[in-house]
């Protein structure tokens, strides 16, 4: 084989076909496919993700300051530690 054939060998594997076509067309529309589920999926565990936080955060706003009540050993170290304290 010598470099003309070999020459022309690669150019005919370097034109396209219908058919090269035809399998770009196929192989996009199942990318396009596969990619689209993808960003669905991802969008729908994003959003539960967001709910999730948003009701934690809701609960922890909403809930109402209280006091807590001094427990006997708090209020037996402040009065041994004076009015200073």
């Amino acid at each position: 084989m010598d470099d003309h054939t070999l020459d022309d060998v690669f150019a005919r594997a370097r034109a396209l076909t219908p058919e090269d076509d035809g399998a770009a067309a196929r192989f996009l529309a199942g990318h396009r496919q596969r990619a689209a589920q993808r960003r669905t999926v991802r969008a729908g565990w994003m959003s539960a993700v967001l709910a999730s936080a948003a009701v934690v955060t809701g609960l922890l706003v909403s809930h109402p300051d209280t006091t807590l009540p001094a427990s006997a050993a708090y209020d037996a170290y402040r009065s041994a530690a004076g009015d200073g304290w």
